[in-house]
């Protein structure tokens, strides 16, 4: 009698299971990345802005609120050398009432340690038409002030 060997099925590679997990997990792993990268930069571009956008918020309010002191106080120091804060009042004074405003952005760059930034500011008066009005902010004496 002769031995005849049992008849054994192939065996399956378990290559293209390999290489799908590992292309699964490497997919998962840079949308997470993603995700958080994103956050990450969402946060420190808000961080970044929010003090900014805070002075030009008050500002802003102030000028709504027929509040020229406190508008006044919120100028850089080069702009209330030029215009005493009794100017100030009676230039806005002449202005046309405001009901309200939105900010529409805020930039703040820093290009070699100088710090600077811009707003625009759409202010609603009395009227009904609207008017945007851009304001150049610079940092002083560590907070944000509107200038020029």
């Amino acid at each position: 009698m002769t031995y005849q060997p049992a008849m054994v099925p192939p065996r399956k590679s378990n290559t293209t299971r390999v290489v799908l997990t590992v292309v699964g997990v490497v997919l998962a792993l840079c949308c997470v990345g993603g995700v958080v990268g994103g956050f990450a930069i969402y946060h420190a571009a808000r961080e970044a802005t929010g003090p900014a956008q805070a002075t030009v918020d008050s500002f802003a309010g102030a000028l709504v609120a027929r509040d020229y002191p406190t508008a006044y106080g919120q100028l850089c120091g080069r702009v209330r050398d030029r215009v005493s804060q009794e100017d100030f009042v009676r230039q806005q004074s002449a202005q046309p009432a405001l009901t309200g405003y939105q900010i529409v952005g805020v930039n703040v760059t820093n290009t070699n340690g100088r710090v600077r930034g811009s707003a625009q500011v759409r202010f609603t008066p009395q009227s009904g038409t609207t008017l945007t009005q851009a304001f150049v902010l610079v940092k002083e004496d560590g907070g944000w002030r509107v200038c020029e």
